[in-house]
């Protein structure tokens, strides 16, 4: 059987002392960036193994965080969980994650698991109709309490989301500038706090343009394929009938596609389309859609990264930190009416 490696190994390995070594593994501050790299390094490719039960005593952390979802197969919510991942990883924390699949008791038992397993933090994306006591469950333990996308409003509480009013304003005044004037916005559940502030961007917009803002226009929707689908049915009896979409969901954006082309309607001639999230089926799509980007990567590296402050907060002070990313939207062939000017 072989020897396992030892800090004593990685020390003899470096020149260094083992007392460094332990250090830099447990980001001791008074050790450098550049030897708690070195360490890193050198204790991966040594595969050494910390012994987690003595370090979490030691510290007395479990080095599990929490991550609250309302579904894992979505790219937007996998790709915050690797970018959360990413971050905690390099300094030895482990992720559990949960979900909700949008059931506010189910998130409610999801809570009560992570804390009796006594999580260092936990991360959470909301579902709607969700209880703020169950969150206070979590601050009144004094573990760290970050949501993400999805928030509650609540004091004492960091979150990292998108400026959604501002992507949904660049995508329906995108629109416009293309030459529609008949915008329909597919809005999603409006006790969602992401769903409202888009159906407000894409208002502002119209109003903003000198258009006025038709009810008739907002289509309540889902975020899936079949209520797209629905969705476009739906706009097709209006009258007086649409010129394109702004939807808050690329998957509703794609059904009302499907939908719109067994009537004969091309796109983006006579129809333009822009979706929101920037799923990845978006650009391999044999019409392109365009969409909103999200920044979902980043959005969990700068979660974590607010988690790993309030771990390291010197000060017994209650940190609330709101982060706002800015939205990009990417124009593609879906609502492309005019092709852009080049500059010489």
């Amino acid at each position: 059987m072989s020897k396992k490696t030892t800090i004593y190994d990685i020390a003899k390995a470096l020149n260094i002392t083992a007392a460094t070594v332990s250090r830099a593994l447990n980001d001791n501050p008074k050790i450098s960036e550049d030897t708690k790299t070195l360490v890193l390094e050198t204790a991966a490719k040594m595969n050494y193994k910390q012994n987690k039960l003595a370090r979490a005593l030691k510290s007395g952390k479990s080095y599990n965080v929490g991550v609250i979802v309302p579904r894992i197969d979505s790219n937007f919510f996998s790709s915050v969980i690797r970018g959360i991942e990413e971050e905690l990883n390099q300094y030895g924390y482990h992720v559990i994650i949960c979900q909700t699949h949008e059931d506010a008791g189910l998130q409610s038992e999801n809570i009560e698991t992570l804390l009796n397993a006594q999580v260092d933090g936990i991360l959470v994306s909301t579902t709607s109709n969700s209880k703020k006591e169950d969150f206070q469950r979590v601050l009144k333990k004094n573990i760290p309490l970050i949501f993400f996308d999805r928030r509650k409003q609540m004091e004492g509480v960091s979150s990292v989301i998108i400026d959604d009013f501002d992507g949904a304003y660049k995508a329906t005044k995108h629109l416009i500038d293309q030459g529609c004037t008949k915008i329909v916005h597919f809005a999603g559940d409006q006790s969602l706090e992401i769903f409202k502030e888009r159906c407000r961007g894409y208002k502002q917009a119209i109003t903003d343009s000198g258009l006025a803002v038709n009810e008739e226009y907002i289509i309540k929707t889902k975020s899936n394929l079949d209520e797209g689908i629905t969705a476009a049915r739906k706009l097709l009896k209006l009258d007086p009938l649409p010129d394109s979409i702004f939807s808050s969901s690329d998957f509703t954006a794609l059904g009302a596609i499907k939908e719109l082309r067994k009537h004969d309607i091309q796109i983006p001639k006579d129809f333009c389309v822009v979706g929101f999230s920037n799923e990845p089926f978006t650009k391999f799509m044999e019409l392109p859609i365009s969409s909103v980007d999200q920044s979902p990567v980043e959005m969990g590296k700068m979660a974590a990264k607010v988690f790993l402050e309030q771990t390291t907060s010197s000060t017994n002070i209650k940190m609330e930190k709101k982060v706002v990313l800015e939205p990009e939207l990417i124009v593609r062939q879906s609502s492309l009416k005019t092709q852009p000017v080049t500059k010489l």
